[in-house]
């Protein structure tokens, strides 16, 4: 078996790869997990497809695939670390629109006497005062458009605050890529996400094939 190992497959070509799996691998079966698509081919390969939108009670397979794996038209993007952030728009697969700013969130204790507890009160003063700053900053910016959906990344939990100080539809919030694996959201970054928001993530294991 080789992987598991990770593709990012652009969403207009994710049928035709769907289609080669099952070329190489065999007759394949479909089925929908909470957060994902799992292909299991009859020689043991397997392929997991992660996109905008859960499989939740769809087809499986699913009747329009590559439909299920667009982006929306429309969507919003905040990328959130603690050095700083970016908050953005982006509309028919183009960054149409964003803003980086920066905010310090203290890391580690300064040498010299700082008590546990008042550096924790301090971080975490600070951890909001920047979930405040992204989450005032995506407001006034998304509140131009209608989002389909939206994209975090970053750190985690600063990225979940900030979505949770938003007051959005279910359907924007439930429409949704995650992105952890980024450093600073720096612009190179910001346009590297948003080329990784218009792909399908697939999780791939396959058995090898004879040379």
């Amino acid at each position: 078996m080789t992987g598991p190992r990770r593709l990012e497959i652009p969403a207009q070509r994710i049928v035709r790869w769907c289609a080669g799996f099952e070329e190489r691998h065999g007759v394949t079966a479909w089925s929908a997990e909470a957060e994902r698509y799992l292909l299991r081919a009859h020689d043991g390969s397997e392929a997991a497809l992660s996109g905008w939108r859960e499989p939740g009670s769809a087809a499986v397979p699913p009747l329009d695939l590559s439909g299920w794996a667009a982006a929306p038209s429309v969507f919003g993007l905040v990328l959130v670390r603690r050095g700083g952030y970016t908050v953005g728009v982006v509309q028919d697969g183009v960054l149409a629109q964003h803003y980086a700013g920066t905010r310090y969130v203290q890391s580690r204790t300064a040498a010299g006497g700082w008590s546990q507890q008042r550096y924790a009160r301090r971080r975490g003063n600070q951890a909001d005062a920047l979930v405040n700053a992204v989450a005032d900053r995506a407001a006034a910016m998304w509140s131009e458009h209608n989002l389909g959906g939206v994209v975090i990344g970053g750190d985690k939990a600063l990225a979940a605050s900030v979505l949770n100080e938003l007051v959005l539809p279910e359907s924007v919030t439930d429409t949704q890529r995650q992105f952890y694996d980024i450093p600073d959201p720096r612009h190179a970054v910001l346009k590297k996400v948003v080329d990784r928001s218009l792909r399908v993530s697939v999780d791939i294991t396959e058995t090898d094939l004879p040379s």
